[in-house]
């Protein structure tokens, strides 16, 4: 792999996306200065100041910690341009002005490192044409970097080469990116916009167009739009608010004034939309001024409407048949949406239809190969599928048939021709773009594979497209034990891997025979065990219909039976012989939280929200948790120079009895369910790979797992200062009065029940506490009420 170290980053601009970026940079552990232009007033980097404090309020965060903001260096470029000497890797993130970004480079030109690279993250000015403005020595150096926004979120990022650029720049930065960074990336060609946005940006276009030929309002768009065609659940219009309807207008301004008739056959629909100028001109400009095509007043959702100029009532929905039609095949669906005879079938058809055309007719100039277009629609618009990926699911010639013939009849945006390589040579004979071999690039006409940097060997399971045949992580490997529950099975015959194949990975009794099995054999054959999942769910907790099932068919004695199993699972993966790894990706709540932390050690990707959520379904956490809270608890302090528990229980308490939930892996250690010794992982593709080396490396360090021992509680002393607050927290009207009975019986445990303060106690005693309190409460109606209303709609009830 690359050795290419970014030992430090200097962010130019400090506005929404620069300030972002430097977020990410801390996130991931980079050191990072964020200049902006000197302030007028106060200190001379107030501007970056205010940025950096901005970032802490920011929703959803940009920062995984908040506390990280204070990391950010602020610089301006009239005090601490000789910082950028330090720096291996420059970004500029100013506002899209070709002379403003010109101006900038002439001024920090000399201050650039000799090694470091220059990039800069505009969204769709020509890389080359900005290049012009560097001196010779610097341009081998710079290249585009294109973050989507929000940058810690959003997977892709493009890269994009100048004739000048040297190809170990790109290599280097890619490789900074993946594995650093953690993004997907797509290198595209330097064509206004790029590949994603130009896509994009054409597509939401072309919707607007379509939607008011179909004569359609804004939230039923959104609702054919969204998740029900596999986009982002946004839609159309609320996703032009999120991003902002300026930005949107400076990006469509930007394919104005860069393309034409003559260049893109679609350029006529490129005008502005007179909602979206007449938006801006009201200063309406989406999520960030709190009114774009939709607004909140009081708790009702309005959609702006171009003819009254008002907003009116939202909430509209499209017709339960296109729903359903979303839902069938991929052949069938666009058949069915084509012949439809309503306007919002054939709205839906004519979206459809308009990007593949859009993508046919542009690969060539914008991307290398399909797998770019799609990747990049994937990555940065939140589609399911890439444009090609569905036309090629649903049978390449008889789509582009279809399209062809409504090209043909002027049903189409443009009257442009697919190009012949739709019907003719080497992609009408593979029945589509996407093969094993590759994806095809109509420059060469070949299908070209993979990059094989070798950063990519860090993910045994890379995303690929429809019609790659890439492995899957299902099948893959080789299979050691499978039944429904579990599969257990190895990459290397060294590391033993288990994936739960539940719905969301709950624990049921079959998954946690299965997990025992694992260890068991893990012991006996293997180096150490791997939990791990390949999607976003790392364990919803206990399978509460099971739960429930079993307290109607023999009360409470059965569920403490199946409590009691959930514990030892946990001991054992505690105590276990050899290593045993928590690879956490999504959600890891309740009994998924206790799974990870009774694990020798966790590797959690960056994007991961651990909490013991059990308060939420009217029970305590009862498969080790509470018994986890007051054991670290006790470790922590044992590191201290004072006697008293309770400060050092305060938070983990806290965390249980509100049911918090970290938004990230940083704030998840903060909440004490990662460590410090425990490894984050920037990109969800390397989790397998760093989790396997440290079960691998632990193994061979000589493993050995912890001794039991006894440790002191904060017993009755601690449970009554903990209750004192709970009783205002009830009589205040804070909480409920079920709420306060869950609490107490938390406090009951993690306090080691009514023993004095600083008494011994085992895990199996504090393991009984909770089985007591969790039977006790699944007996009660209103604990009843919360798991039903759960089962039933996926949301908390608070009774």
């Amino acid at each position: 792999m690359s050795r290419f170290q970014v030992k430090k980053v200097a962010v130019l601009g400090a506005g929404v996306m620069g300030a972002q970026i430097a977020a990410h940079l801390v996130n991931v552990k980079v050191p990072v200065v964020l200049f902006d232009l000197p302030a007028k007033e106060g200190p001379k980097s107030g501007i970056a100041l205010k940025a950096i404090d901005n970032l802490k309020k920011l929703k959803p965060s940009p920062l995984g910690t908040t506390r990280d903001a204070e990391l950010i260096q602020p610089a301006n470029y009239e005090e601490h341009l000789h910082l950028l000497k330090e720096c291996d890797l420059v970004i500029e993130a100013i506002a899209e002005r070709m002379d403003w970004k010109s101006d900038l480079y002439h001024k920090i030109a000399a201050h650039v490192a000799p090694h470091a690279i220059l990039a800069s993250n505009t969204s769709g000015l020509s890389i080359t044409k900005l290049s012009e403005a560097l001196p010779e020595q610097l341009r081998p150096r710079f290249c585009g970097i294109h973050f989507f926004n929000p940058p810690r979120y959003m997977y892709l990022v493009e890269l994009i080469a100048t004739p000048a650029t040297q190809p170990q720049i790109l290599d280097d930065l890619e490789t900074f990116a993946v594995s650093v960074l953690g993004k997907g990336v797509v290198r595209a060609k330097d064509t206004p916009n790029f590949i994603a946005n130009r896509i994009g940006i054409a597509g939401m276009l072309a919707t607007m167009v379509e939607a008011d030929k179909f004569g359609l309002t804004f939230d039923v768009v959104d609702d054919l739009t969204g998740k029900k065609l596999g986009r982002a659940s946004s839609g159309t219009f609320r996703t032009a608010d999120v991003v902002g309807l300026d930005t949107m207008a400076h990006v469509i301004r930007t394919m104005q004034e860069n393309l034409s008739v003559e260049t893109d056959p679609f350029y006529p629909h490129f005008a502005t939309p007179p909602v979206v100028a007449r938006l801006i001109e009201k200063g309406q400009l989406g999520q960030k001024t709190k009114a774009g095509f939709y607004k909140k007043v009081g708790r009702d959702i309005m959609r702006y409407e171009l003819e009254s100029d008002e907003y009116v009532p939202a909430g509209q929905k499209s017709d339960d048949v296109y729903g359903r039609m979303l839902k069938r095949p991929a052949a069938e669906r666009l058949r069915l949406l084509r012949d439809s005879q309503g306007a919002q079938g054939r709205f839906v058809w004519a979206v459809l239809r308009d990007q593949m055309h859009y993508a046919a007719v542009h690969l060539k100039d914008i991307a290398h190969t399909a797998r770019d277009v799609d990747f990049a629609m994937r990555w940065g618009y939140g589609s399911k599928q890439g444009p090609f990926e569905l036309w090629q699911e649903a049978g390449w010639l008889d789509v582009a048939k279809m399209i062809q013939e409504d090209i043909d009849k002027g049903e189409a945006l443009s009257s442009a021709p697919l190009p012949d390589w739709v019907f003719n040579g080497p992609v009408a004979e593979a029945g589509g773009v996407h093969t094993p071999q590759g994806s095809f690039n109509p420059t060469t006409g070949q299908f070209e594979a993979l990059s094989n940097l070798p950063v990519y060997q860090r993910q045994y399971f890379r995303e690929d497209v429809l019609g790659s045949q890439a492995p899957d992580p299902a099948t893959a490997g080789t299979t050691v034990y499978e039944d429904d529950g579990v599969r257990l099975w190895t990459l290397d015959n060294e590391v033993l891997i288990a994936s739960i194949k539940t719905k969301m990975h709950t624990i049921s009794p079959a998954v946690g025979e299965g997990l025992m099995h694992a260890v068991d054999l893990a012991e006996r054959d293997f180096q150490g065990l791997v939990i791990w999942s390949n999607d976003e769910w790392f364990s919803a907790g206990a399978d509460l219909q099971t739960v429930m099932q079993g307290f109607v068919a023999g009360g409470a004695i059965t569920v403490g039976g199946m409590e009691e199993e959930l514990q030892m699972l946990m001991l054992r993966l505690r105590y276990a012989q050899v290593p045993t790894i928590a690879a956490i990706r999504g959600l890891a709540l309740g009994g998924g939280c206790e799974l990870s932390v009774y694990c020798s050690a966790r590797v959690a990707a960056m994007e991961s929200y651990i909490g013991l959520v059990e308060m939420g379904v009217g029970v305590i956490p009862g498969g080790g948790g509470m018994t986890y809270i007051a054991r670290r608890a006790a470790e922590k302090a044992s590191y201290s120079t004072g006697t008293d528990l309770l400060p050092f229980l305060t938070e983990g308490f806290t965390a249980a009895a509100m049911a918090k939930v970290g938004t990230s892996a940083l704030e998840s250690r903060d909440l004490d369910y990662i460590l410090h010794s425990d490894t984050i992982v920037a990109n969800k593709d390397e989790l397998l790979y760093v989790a396997i080396q440290r079960a691998r490396a632990m193994f061979q360090c000589g493993y050995r797992p912890p001794l039991r021992r006894l440790f002191p509680v904060a017993g009755r002393d601690g449970k009554a200062t903990i209750q004192g607050s709970l009783v205002n927290m009830r009589d205040g009207g804070f909480i409920s009065a079920h709420d306060f009975d869950i609490a107490s019986h938390i406090a009951h445990i993690a306090c080691g029940g009514d023993v004095d303060p600083g008494t011994l106690v085992s895990e199996e005693y504090l393991m009984q506490l909770e089985r007591e309190a969790f039977t006790a409460l699944v007996a009660h109606p209103k604990t009843q009420d919360r798991l039903l209303h759960m089962m039933n709609t996926g949301k908390p009830l608070r009774n």
